[in-house]
């Protein structure tokens, strides 16, 4: 494995051997409170800022009137959608309301009778005179009646125009 290199250190790695006769090599003592290496530690990324203010885009003569044609397009069918269907929404709104004056009429002949009816009870002979008699008032006796005719004796004032 390429990660077992990073666990072996040279002067770990057992001596070579030679004929006949062993070096001895001081072995360290590796150092246990020593973090292994981190992956990827030794690479460093350096941020270079780019500046892309004076560059400026080249025209494109392909797109140049394929986006308004299609939006004029549009437009135009919209148009005259709305002009082949609006004669018809406006008769349909127009029986919406003559069905409802229709009704609003009905109703208002129908009150019309009701009131009619009350008006001619009310006036009617026996009521008025059922009234009088609630609030006490009778005709009035032969006697009780003054003309005011006045005459030239001048006991009446006349307002006559000179």
């Amino acid at each position: 494995m390429a990660t077992l290199a990073t666990f072996f250190r040279r002067s770990e790695a057992p001596a070579s051997v030679e004929t006949g006769t062993q070096r001895h090599v001081p072995r360290l003592e590796p150092d246990i409170f020593r973090l292994r290496a981190l992956p990827n530690e030794d690479v460093f990324f350096y941020c270079k800022p780019i500046d892309n203010s004076r560059v400026v885009r080249e025209a494109d003569p392909r797109s140049g009137g394929e986006c308004w044609s299609a939006i004029g397009a549009a437009c135009v069918v919209a148009v005259l959608l709305t002009s082949v269907l609006a004669p018809n929404v406006a008769g349909t709104l127009a029986g919406y309301k003559l069905q409802a004056l229709k009704e609003e009429q009905r109703r208002l002949i129908d009150e019309r009778r009701v009131l009619e009816l009350e008006e001619a009870r009310l006036l009617s002979p026996a009521h008025l005179e059922e009234l009088a008699r609630g609030r006490k008032m009778v005709a009035p006796a032969p006697g009780q009646v003054i003309h005011l005719d006045p005459k030239g004796d001048g006991s009446l004032a006349m307002n006559v125009p000179k």
